[in-house]
């Protein structure tokens, strides 16, 4: 079995969504949370906490304003930050947002995907000896439902869902082909979220278990296991990162199944079952909660991944995610989920001790208990 060939087993991600709003309003949480800004005391503090792998945005909007015409001044000091700090960066390609010259359903928002992603590579290439890691398009499931058929952002349509996750797996195999013609040993992150959906009667199972299904649908594709025509294969599903948080459990048409509740499944089941089906690499590539529930929702994630890992399932990471608080994607409230807090004038930001000291805690007992999967990363106060 391949490994990721993560720097570090604990990871921070810098929330970078960048889509469209109903009232249309862009989101830019690159630079909404300062990270733009400060990219170089954020990547040192994640480096001071023994966190050396991260997972980062490249706001395709942003650098291609005009058509073929790339202006990578917002992404370059983010990209030396890094490699200063000696942090490894997952890039985001496209986290919900891109260029407003484009027509996300047609043939050419695929092929213009694919030559960014080939101009990205190349300076990623030039800046860094390293092997590079790319997320191609972040959560297709998720953005095909939330933006083709809830309206919640762009593209903003109704019972278009799964025509929009066929344009963005088309999306993904471009960018993974144009990248490899440019740099063979990269490697591809492919994050959705995973989830349990159960009926509220009887009469709703069938639909509860076709949602819960959906969530495959989108690796599959990539995969080859379905809609062959797309051109999918083995070789497009090679590090498969799960994202999940409390809300992913619910009932069809109902609430949220929340932790701890009889029918709640248990997050080792979830990452079993994904583990055999698709043979791969896996990462938690986002998790993370909101106030007091910070630390608890850490150990609950790090018990199920350690549960995962002793029955064979091979779990290479896990990123907390959002690393630093954010403002809400609707209405600007603070959010407070980091590690690390809003900065300060000088770019440095408060740590949340609490978090801290749990995270120095699971770095230690995973360190300990696995070496292949701890890296031997202790957090520093």
């Amino acid at each position: 079995m391949a490994t990721a060939g993560f720097r570090s087993f604990f990871q921070g991600g810098f929330e970078c969504s960048c889509q469209l709003l109903p009232d249309g309003r862009r989101l830019d949480l690159v630079a909404a949370t300062g990270h733009a800004r400060h990219a170089a005391e954020d990547y040192a503090a994640l480096a001071r906490h023994g966190i050396h792998t991260a997972r980062d945005g490249i706001r395709w909007h942003d650098v291609e304003r005009a058509p073929g015409v790339y202006d990578w001044s917002g992404f370059l000091p983010v990209l030396r930050a890094a490699r200063q700090a000696g942090v490894q960066v997952v890039w985001d390609l496209c986290h919900y947002g891109w260029p407003d010259h484009l027509d996300i359903w047609s043939a050419d928002f695929v092929s213009a995907f694919g030559r960014y992603a080939a101009a990205a590579a190349t300076l990623v290439r030039r800046e860094s000896p390293d092997v590079p890691y790319y997320c191609p398009v972040n959560e297709i499931s998720f953005w095909s439902w939330a933006g083709g058929d809830m309206e919640l952002f762009a593209p903003q349509t109704r019972e278009r869902g799964m025509e929009l996750k066929r344009q963005l797996v088309r999306a993904s195999i471009a960018a993974m082909d144009a990248i490899r013609a440019v740099e063979r040993r990269a490697r591809f992150v492919i994050a959705d979220p995973v989830i349990h959906v159960l009926p509220l009667a009887p009469a709703d199972a069938a639909a509860a278990t076709h949602a819960r299904e959906a969530q495959f649908e989108a690796w599959d594709m990539l995969a080859g296991k379905a809609a062959a025509e797309l051109g999918g294969g083995p070789a497009y599903l090679d590090i498969v990162g799960v994202n999940y948080y409390s809300d992913n459990q619910w009932y069809l048409g109902g609430g949220t199944i929340e932790p701890g509740h009889p029918a709640y499944r248990p997050l080792r089941e979830i990452l079993l079952e994904t583990h055999r089906r698709y043979g791969r690499p896996m990462a938690v590539t986002e998790t993370g909660a909101e106030g007091e529930m910070r630390v608890p929702w850490l150990r609950y994630v790090c018990d199920e991944v350690a549960a995962a890992l002793h029955v064979g399932v091979p779990m290479q990471g896990i990123c907390l995610y959002p690393v630093t608080d954010y403002p809400g994607w609707g209405d600007d409230r603070h959010c407070p989920t980091g590690l690390f807090g809003p900065p300060c004038d000088d770019g440095q930001r408060p740590v949340h001790w609490p978090l801290a000291d749990e995270l120095a805690v699971q770095q230690r007992r995973y360190a300990a208990s696995d070496p292949r999967t701890g890296c031997g990363a202790q957090a520093a106060r």
